[in-house]
């Protein structure tokens, strides 16, 4: 049964005394979580000639629920009725997108009891995307790991990296293409960093017949070449930004303002777990696949669940792909690793759940990189796809509540995890991907014997290969 507060408020019609203060007051409101407000005047004794008067202010709000740091995860609400997790998440955006976004909210519910929806993105996934993906053992990694007395953990990577294009951005959108159709939009427009999601977009659209425009920094364009061909082979035009840092956080902004000039006929595929409402909780479930797999997977194998995940993030959305299906399980550690670029201390880095504060970014509230007057700070990673002065809503609720932990890799680091996966296991992985691989150096001699860890491979590295040549030698 929805709580109640009851407020009684004295209302003047002579202006208030403090612009500042006003505005505050409306901010505050407006960024309540509440559902709504009932009005009801008091009978007043006062006469009718006064210039003010008191009013009773009933507001409905959601249920009360405790989240805090150790607190159930299975009570929380991810997301609440208003799209935030805890603080975090929202929408704030301009007025011109609210209709479009509470449009996709409510097709996305919609099209998840949908019975034909869901046959036909489940085909699409299993015959075109390739799912569902292996959760394979990684032997010779995990040999490497082991130590002199013969114990260590167990390495499995969930193998992201095999479907179609070659990481897990087709799962959102192939099922962003599928949606989108039933709206009636057809054009669609995306931003890219490493070029992945640039070219899982324009692969989907090229299946379905949709326009597709690519929003994409003119500094990644350079160093991912190779998937700005792709895209422009598959039909997509690939529109460069070179304003700001030009590189992802610039592509998202350009995309944005794409969409707020052409609403009525165009859905925005946008690629991570960040955005305002509803696209962290769209994307998250358009992953959660990878969770759901390797659940099932992991109680083929060995009876039981994964004890470590391990996910590289940037925006975040393979590692909530992977982390969705266990948040409720508190015995399962959830570790997501992000780009400490030259490092932490350098101020050139991209670790912004290490190193951020809270602010608004592209329309949800987040952890941000910023500097003392809430300007962005240009984040660096020598990976494309973690080069992200933000992150994931969601993701920033999970460090506060103490669910994920999240540490942070160099790209010498990642460097060296490159090469050394190349080698041991015969795969290369993507330089984001390379950062989850590179933390296993510091996590394996901290876990037990038997431990089995499951790692996020969510990138396969031809696409990094002219970049890794520059550094490495081999």
């Amino acid at each position: 049964m929805a709580a109640s507060a009851t407020f009684r408020a004295s209302v003047s019609s002579s202006p208030p005394s403090s612009s500042s203060s006003s505005s505050s007051q409306l901010t505050h409101l407006r960024s309540s979580p509440f559902k709504a407000f009932n009005f009801t005047p008091l009978s007043s004794s006062r006469s009718s000639k006064s210039s003010s008067f008191s009013v009773s202010c009933t507001i409905a709000k959601d249920p009360a629920v405790l989240m805090a740091p150790g607190s159930d995860p299975a009570l929380w609400q991810r997301p609440d009725s208003f799209g935030r997790f805890g603080k975090f998440g929202g929408k704030y955006v301009p007025e011109t997108l609210m209709h479009a976004l509470s449009e996709l909210e409510s097709a996305f519910y919609a099209l998840a009891t949908d019975d034909d929806f869901q046959r036909e993105l489940a085909g699409i996934l299993k015959d075109y995307v390739g799912r569902e993906s292996p959760l394979y053992f990684a032997e010779r990694l995990t040999e490497h790991y082991r130590r002199e007395n013969g114990e260590g953990p167990l390495i499995y990577l969930k193998r992201e990296d095999l479907n179609h294009t070659g990481a897990h951005k087709i799962n959102n959108a192939v099922a962003q293409a599928l949606l989108a159709k039933r709206l009636g939009k057809k054009r669609i427009i995306a931003e890219t960093g490493a070029g992945q999601h640039g070219v899982a977009t324009a692969t989907v659209c090229a299946r379905f017949g949709l326009e597709c425009i690519i929003y994409m920094g003119a500094q990644d364009m350079e160093r991912q070449a190779l998937n700005v061909f792709r895209m422009r082979l598959l039909g997509a035009e690939v529109r460069g930004v070179h304003s700001g840092t030009a590189t992802l956080k610039d592509a998202t902004s350009e995309a944005i303002r794409d969409w707020v000039t052409n609403v009525e006929t165009t859905h925005y595929i946008l690629g991570s777990v960040a955005g305002p409402h509803p696209y962290p909780m769209m994307v998250r479930d358009f992953h959660a696949v990878i969770g759901k797999e390797t659940r099932r997977q992991a109680l083929e194998k060995w009876g039981g669940k994964p004890d470590v995940l391990v996910a590289c993030v940037g925006g975040g959305s393979n590692a909530m792909g992977l982390f969705h299906e266990f948040v409720n399980d508190k015995e399962v550690r959830m570790i997501g690793v992000e780009a400490a670029g030259f490092g932490l201390d350098s101020g050139k880095h991209a670790a912004t759940l290490t190193k951020g504060d809270v602010g608004v970014l592209h329309g949800a509230m987040s952890y941000l990189l910023q500097d003392d007057d809430g300007q962005i700070i240009e984040p660096h990673s020598i990976s494309a796809g973690l080069d992200y002065p933000g992150v994931g809503p969601e993701h920033s609720f999970f460090k506060d509540m103490g669910r994920a932990e999240y540490y942070s890799i160099t790209d010498e680091e990642a460097l060296e995890a490159f090469k050394r996966v190349s080698r041991l296991e015969g795969i290369i992985p993507a330089l984001e991907t390379s950062h989850a691989l590179a933390y296993l150096e510091k996590l394996c001699p901290t876990l037990a014997d038997g431990t089995r860890v499951v790692l996020n491979f969510s990138g396969r590295g031809d696409k990094d290969v002219q970049t890794v040549a520059k550094y490495l030698e081999v």
